[in-house]
């Protein structure tokens, strides 16, 4: 077991739960100020409910032996049988803790990632039943598919740090929660703007930095693989950015805040799949291509009409999809013996056909099983807030507070009270 490994995983990991944070920051700056406790607390909330349900069985589905390519086993269930030394079937050199806790973050943040499709709308506890059910029944099946022995992981499939089991499912996610839940009241006639971009900006800012655990630490070792796909991540960001800049040019003639940050987290997506398959020069390919492709697919949402308040399907979905596919092109063996070569380095077509296979397993899995889930959440317990809340915003409206609270009623009476003081004219005034 190396000690530095371990010391570089749980840092990784601490970098991951930061990113959740971030995702808070990023979404609440976007949604109107009357909603921003609400969608802070969803992010949060997400990782406390991940936190437990992952001990308890969580990982050991996602991570069990495998049964039939499906599912994995209860043996872990509880953390049963994880303990402080390794478990060679995933890593030599860290405790098996250290490896569980390290995914139990990315567990957390996938569904977090989701509640930016229904944000402004949602019942507090049907987000919460949600995702519970959402974690053991679309994402711990998923993880073990790809990462824990399943069927798409012998098949062949590619994915360094989650683009089908975190990206696609949580944006295909979230186009089944927008197309049931329904639009937001408002939102075809009147201008909804976000009410503070310089929390989205800090947002983004808090993802690229917890990205690197993500991608980087995705490698379980510090090590020459950790180191590219550290440096993957980080141009392919700068790259995304840029080009979705460009769209905002050509469209526009501005580039905007909004438009950049939202680039940067499409290419940090884009590339997680491949972070540690590709050379620093295909990642700028990925960027810019996803900086291009995301830029112009969260306009399809007007188009076919779903309200995905925050761009989870143009941003997450197709930007998880752009990374795995070009996985097909411009992996090199060269930087991981244990990927392949993409269809530009010598490689047959196989591979593209491969990655192709794994998105539609992941696009499909995730939207049927979300879209079941919600339905049975919304013939329970129902889905959807009050037109009275909805209206007044479920900061005040459903949890009963104020995300902003400029001065109380005794200061506003307090200052009344000075003017009012200050206005009346002094007897001494009077007698002259």
């Amino acid at each position: 077991m190396s000690a530095g490994d371990t010391a570089y995983i749980l840092l990784s990991a601490a970098l991951v739960m930061l990113m959740i944070p971030g995702l808070a920051f990023f979404y609440s700056g976007m949604v109107r100020a009357k909603n921003v406790l609400a969608t802070a607390l969803q992010s949060f909330f997400a990782l406390a409910i991940v936190s437990v349900l992952w001990v308890a069985v969580g990982f050991t589905l996602a991570f069990g032996t495998d049964m039939g390519g499906l599912i994995g086993g209860m043996e872990f269930a509880w953390f049963d049988g994880v303990g402080q030394e390794p478990n060679t079937d995933f890593s030599e050199t860290i405790p098996f803790l250290a490896f569980a806790v390290f995914q139990l973050f990315f567990a957390a943040i996938t569904p977090a990632l989701i509640t930016g499709a229904f944000a402004e709308r949602m019942k507090f506890w049907a987000f919460a039943a949600f995702t519970s059910l959402w974690l053991l029944l679309v994402y711990a099946p998923l993880a073990h598919w790809v990462w824990g022995g399943g069927w798409l992981s012998e098949l062949g499939a590619l994915d360094f740090a989650g683009g089908t089991v975190v990206h696609i499912s949580a944006g295909f996610a979230a186009l089944a929660a927008a197309m049931i839940i329904g639009k937001r009241s408002g939102v075809a006639s009147t201008a909804i703007t976000p009410h503070n971009l310089p929390f989205t900006m800090l947002g983004a800012g808090l993802l690229w930095f917890g990205w690197f655990g993500f991608n980087a630490g995705s490698a379980l070792a510090a090590d020459g693989l950790a180191a590219n796909a550290f440096v993957t991540t980080n141009v392919a960001a700068a790259a995304a950015m840029l080009g979705w800049a460009f769209v905002d040019w050509v469209r526009h003639r501005r580039v905007t805040a909004l438009g950049a940050v939202s680039g940067i987290v499409a290419g940090l997506v884009a590339i997680t799949p491949a972070a540690g398959f590709v050379s620093p020069i295909s990642a700028i390919i990925i960027g810019i291509v996803a900086g291009l492709v995301c830029a112009y697919a969260v306009g399809l949402k007007a188009r076919f009409g779903y309200d995905d308040t925050l761009d989870v399907v143009g941003i997450h979905g197709v930007g998880g999809i752009v990374g795995a596919l070009l996985i097909g092109f411009v992996a090199e063996k060269a930087v991981n013996p244990s990927g392949g070569d993409g269809f530009f380095y010598g490689g047959s077509l196989d591979l593209l056909g491969t990655q192709a296979i794994a998105v539609g397993a992941a696009v499909v899995f995730a939207f049927v099983m979300s879209w079941i889930l919600l339905k049975l959440i919304d013939m329970t317990i129902g889905l959807r807030v009050t037109p009275d809340q909805e209206a007044m915003g479920l900061d005040k409206g459903y949890h009963a507070e104020d995300g902003y609270v400029f001065a109380d009623d005794s200061e506003v009476a307090t200052n009344e009270s000075i003017t009012r003081v200050k206005a009346k004219p002094s007897k001494l005034n009077k007698r002259k």
